[in-house]
This record gives C-alpha cells, sequence and structure tokens, in this order.
C-alpha cells in the first residue's frame, strides 16, 4: 500500500491517568472497525484523528493528506470528517430536513448535483417519509440514521462511527443494521467504526484494529485477525470466522443457495437469491468438527477438505484449530474447537489434511 490509499495514524501520551500508545496502518476503502473491551482507548483514538484530543506526540494520515505530525496540527473544524456519536444529538428545533442540511456546504445547497447528493442520502437511509417531523417525534433508530445522514451530507473524507448503536436496544440495533450495510455496499468513503459488539464487527468490518489497555495488539483484514490462535478472539469460547462469499446457484425446490468462498463452497438454506450477489458468513469455531475420510450418510451440509495450519491449546482440555480451505490448504480460513481428547485419539497433527464438517452457517442478513 502506498500512503495514498491508507490510512496511517499513530498516538502517544496521557489523558488524565490514561496512557495512549496506538498505531495502525489500513486501507482507505471499507469499515475499520477498532474492537476491544470498554476503556481500551477506541474513542480515544478516534477522537484523536478527528482532532478533538492533542496528545504530546500524534501522526494522521488520510490517503497523504497530513492531518497531524511533529510539526502540523490541523483543527478538528478543518478535517473533512463526518463524525456519529452513540447519541444522535440533533437539533430539536430543526425539522429532519434542516437538521439533516446543516453540515452541507452552503455553496452547494443550490446545485443539482447537491440535491443528487442529498436524494441518494435520503434513499439510501430510509429518511424520506421522515423530513418534515421533528426529532423529538423519532425513535432512536431514526434519530440515528439521520445524525448518519447528516455527517454524509457534510460531504467528508473519512466517516466516525463512535459506537453508533451502543444506546440502542437489541431490536432497534437489528432495524439499523440493514442501512450501516448499505452504506459499507453503497460508498466508497473510508470509515472507522468503533465497537465493543463482536456481532456489529462481524456484518460491517473489512479491517479489523484489535485494542487492549491503550494499545493496538493487532491490526489488518478482518478475516485474517478474527483466526489468528495468536490473538485472544481465536480462543473464546464465542470464537468465529466471518467469510464474504459470492452466491453461484440457487436451488428453488430445496430453497438452498451455494456460495463461494475461496477454496470451497458453503450450501446455506436461504431465501432465493440473485446469482452473483455477494453474502458475508459467519461460522462459530464451536460448529466445526473434524474428519480423517470424508463422512458417509450425514445430514450435514458442509464437508469440506481444508489442511490443518496450527493448533493452540486453550489450557482448558481443549484445542483450537486452524484450518485453510481447499485440497492445498491455501484458501480462507476456518477455526475448529475440539477436545484434546479428539485432537489425539484421531492422531491429528499440522499439515495433515483432513475434511472440516460445518454443523451450522449464520448468514448475514441481506
Amino acid at each position: 500500500m502506498t500512503e495514498s490509499n491508507v490510512i496511517e495514524v499513530a498516538f502517544r501520551g496521557t489523558l488524565g491517568r490514561f496512557a495512549l500508545d496506538a498505531a495502525f496502518t489500513v486501507p482507505a476503502t471499507g469499515v475499520t472497525a477498532l474492537f476491544g473491551p470498554s476503556g481500551c482507548g477506541k474513542t480515544t483514538v478516534l477522537r484523536c484523528v478527528a482532532g478533538l484530543h492533542r496528545l504530546g506526540e500524534g501522526f494522521c494520515t488520510i490517503c497523504g493528506d497530513v492531518w497531524q505530525d511533529r510539526t502540523t496540527f490541523r483543527p478538528a473544524h478543518k478535517r473533512p470528517i463526518g463524525y456519529v456519536f452513540q447519541e444522535a444529538s440533533l437539533f430539536s428545533h430543526l425539522s429532519v430536513r434542516r437538521n439533516l442540511l446543516f453540515g452541507s456546504p452552503r455553496r452547494r445547497q443550490i446545485s443539482a448535483a447537491a440535491e443528487t447528493h442529498f436524494n441518494d442520502v435520503i434513499d439510501l437511509l430510509g429518511l424520506a417519509g421522515l423530513l418534515g417531523r421533528s426529532p423529538q417525534n423519532l425513535s432512536g433508530g431514526e434519530r440515528q440514521r439521520v445524525a448518519i445522514g447528516r455527517a454524509l451530507l457534510s460531504e467528508p473524507k473519512l466517516l466516525l462511527m463512535d459506537e453508533p448503536l451502543s444506546a440502542l436496544d437489541r431490536q432497534t440495533k437489528d432495524e439499523i443494521l440493514p442501512f450501516l450495510e448499505r452504506l459499507h455496499a453503497s460508498l466508497s468513503l473510508p470509515v472507522i467504526y468503533v465497537s465493543h459488539d463482536i456481532a456489529e464487527v462481524e456484518r460491517l468490518a473489512d479491517n479489523l484494529v484489535l485494542m487492549q489497555a491503550g494499545r493496538v495488539i493487532a491490526a489488518g483484514r478482518f478475516s485474517e485477525v478474527l483466526s489468528n490462535p495468536a490473538l485472544p478472539l481465536a480462543l473464546t469460547k464465542e470464537a468465529a470466522v466471518s467469510l464474504d462469499a459470492v452466491v453461484r446457484t440457487y436451488d428453488e425446490k430445496y430453497g438452498l443457495a451455494t456460495l463461494e468462498v475461496e477454496g470451497g463452497r458453503f450450501t446455506v438454506p436461504m431465501p432465493s437469491v440473485p446469482i452473483g450477489s455477494r453474502r458475508r458468513l459467519t461460522i462459530a469455531a464451536s460448529a466445526v468438527s473434524l474428519a480423517r475420510e470424508p463422512p458417509r450418510a450425514t445430514t450435514v451440509l458442509n464437508i469440506l477438505p481444508a489442511a490443518i495450519l496450527s493448533a493452540t491449546s486453550t489450557g482448558e482440555h481443549e484445542t483450537v484449530v486452524l484450518l485453510g480451505l481447499g485440497p492445498a490448504g491455501t484458501g480462507s480460513r476456518l477455526l475448529a474447537r475440539i477436545t484434546r481428547r479428539s485432537w489425539d485419539e484421531l492422531g491429528l497433527a499440522e499439515s495433515m489434511m483432513i475434511y472440516a464438517q460445518v454443523k451450522s452457517v449464520a448468514l448475514a442478513p441481506a
């Protein structure tokens, strides 16, 4: 990656008693999730990128544009960002339409291009029926969609989202997540998304920055960080991998789609879907078992050849096995969580070719 297509940040210093020493470089495309437990420094990093915090040592460049280094500090109001906070913070005395237009560059409000952009954002977020209403008459999910629209209409080069769903109940989160997925699919705008909810991250992220106690412990492609047994996520009881797949066939009789990932194909029950469309699959490590020989007469639909790339003991008489799909093991990664007894009795070893039996596949909603 060259500096023209990456986001590069490094911040070191203290805020009160909190010490931050965090640095990462990620592509300036798609959604980059800052993930970790509450209090690990995710929001602090986001506010440093926005220019709302200034630490003793800081470096921030977006696509080669220097926002901060040893000699430069661009103030927050001069950084081309859209910022979505945990709370929508809309202006109660303004209508939804006027809230949306509040951050728009005034010189373009009357242009045809600005009107088209406005309509695109309205369609994307499903806001057409809300434009004349007061924010006081909106649900929590509707308010947050308006806040996202306002940030997009400021025409930013970078969208920052600080746990935008954390103040919402589970039902409302499920209502707004499809709109965030539409943003992800439709916009070329890079997004840095802060969350401590792995379910959100699994549905949205392309890149993952894993934080712990003020430090970055890993950064990279989402699927690679998630499946790395050297990192804590892969060793938890909830460990899973998420894979981007392409729909290749659909069986109307049985309601089954064949979705292709690198190194293999999955058969998944789902409603009719266009061939060639992309969907995200999530496969829990606990849903994967291993076999030395091809299983016969089984109800398991997905049995894929794979290679054992590594095995890591969890210290609980269990082993987390990293698999590479395909005859050579060079395809997408899966995790399997099995007992040490199974590992020993089957005589499993690294580099061995086996069969991964995937008992269930979670499909992100369209």
